[in-house]
């Protein structure tokens, strides 16, 4: 009985990691957008749902293979992040916190129509391949094979970023540009550039996780805003603009609410809610956030 019981709480907890792992993915694009670039972006979940619906259209409709399907619509919604980069949040950069807060959440609005009226008010699924069905035995574990392919991708794609702002040339100019704008252009930084590229980076990320996350976080056209809170909640709770904060954060937070609504199934909601009020009591930077 005790090994069963211990059985099912390592299920419930790598369940609570995958979960993690998806936030992270969906939420890390948002902390470096809010805390590199100073920018607040209430639409940023309207991404993760423009990647997961472009991935269902091409297995779904066009037939394509999900392990080409995704890193497609990824893409594409790197290219649609660009070109609202250059339209309408250059306009936005320049506006004052409220003034970001009603353009981006008046966009979030857009994009939830725009998926009702595409794709209706049903929830879609993704299509996986048989590779990635059934369970994998590891040990007295039964665990599923996409939730591990989840966890390995998202990992992977944590230690890249990880690379990428603090061991390379671009992330170096980047900090700079952040730090001091004037400053980055004087000595030969296209501060424009660098910011669209990171800011259509930061799309892709979350389109890859609401492509891989479709099963954990199912596609219908109230996404963009039925998971913002919890995105914010990640963010915050990690740090601006910290990605090992928004790691640690989406994990702990993760595992808290899933095994919350495991454990308390009448209240295990507001689990995550009261562990978000005591981490940013403590420290309303965030966990590994710097002081303002």
């Amino acid at each position: 009985m005790l090994a069963k019981s211990l059985a099912s709480f390592a299920t419930t907890l790598f369940d609570g990691v995958a979960l993690g792992m998806i936030l992270f993915l969906i939420s890390v694009g948002l902390s470096i957008t809010m805390g590199v670039m100073r920018v607040v972006n209430l639409a940023h979940c309207g991404f993760a749902m423009i990647g997961g619906y472009l991935c269902f259209m091409l297995t779904a409709w066009l037939d394509l293979p999900f392990l080409l399907a995704v890193p497609l619509a990824v893409a594409a919604t790197m290219v649609i992040g660009a070109l609202l980069e250059r339209t309408v949040y250059s306009w936005v950069y320049g506006q004052s916190e409220l003034g970001q807060v009603l353009m981006t959440i008046g966009l979030t609005f857009v994009m939830i129509a725009a998926a009702n009226a595409v794709f209706g008010s049903s929830i879609q699924s993704i299509p996986v391949p048989a590779a990635l069905r059934g369970m994998v035995q590891l040990g007295p574990l039964s665990l599923p094979v996409y939730r591990l392919f989840l966890v390995a991708v998202s990992a992977a794609c944590g230690l890249l970023i990880w690379f990428a702002l603090e061991r390379t040339e671009a992330g170096a100019k980047l900090r700079a540009a952040v730090d001091n704008t004037r400053m980055a252009g004087c000595i030969g930084i296209d501060v424009k550039a660098m910011f669209a590229v990171t800011f259509a980076i930061g799309c892709g990320f979350a389109a890859l996780g609401g492509a891989l996350g479709s099963e954990i976080f199912p596609l219908e056209p109230f996404y963009a805003l039925q998971y913002l809170v919890l995105v914010l909640i990640v963010v915050s709770v990690g740090g601006l603009g910290s990605i090992k904060g928004t790691l640690v954060a989406a994990l702990v937070l993760g595992i808290i609410d899933t095994l919350g609504r495991y454990y308390l199934t009448s209240g295990g909601g507001i689990v995550l809610y009261l562990a978000t009020l005591a981490v940013l009591l403590i420290r309303p930077q965030g966990l590994l956030g710097r002081p303002a």
